[in-house]
């Protein structure tokens, strides 16, 4: 899938759903793009605060090209956030994917894996 920015043509970031990641053994880099005030929900063990803005301008400015070589997964509440932010990461030469639905399918799915391990 494409999208149009200035008459340029751009791939849409790859998703990944929270279940594919968790069985996922590549080596990677996970980063949330939520405000600081939204990270009081939780938090995905392991990742990066890095809120959007800030992550395009370091993107841009070449501040995260320590990380450039690793598969990046990016999220916010709903996965809106996430994407912009893969997509802008992807721009500038990341692999990046958005984590499909964000922090909140995230949560659902650690609920319901509790959920199913409680019920065995």
């Amino acid at each position: 899938m494409h999208k149009a920015i200035d008459n340029v043509y751009y791939p849409m970031a790859e998703k990944i759903t929270p279940k594919e990641l968790q069985t996922s053994k590549v080596q990677y880099v996970i980063i949330d793009v939520r405000e600081a005030d939204e990270l009081k929900e939780g938090k995905i063990d392991g990742a990066i605060s890095l809120p959007l803005g800030r992550l395009i301008r370091e993107a841009r400015h070449g501040d995260l090209d320590e990380i450039k070589r690793k598969k990046i997964y990016t999220y916010c509440s709903g996965g809106y956030r996430g994407n912009i932010a893969a997509d802008e990461l992807n721009k500038q030469g990341f692999n990046a994917i958005n984590i499909e639905g964000g922090y909140s399918a995230w949560k659902k799915h650690e609920n319901e894996n509790e959920n199913d391990e409680g019920g065995k």
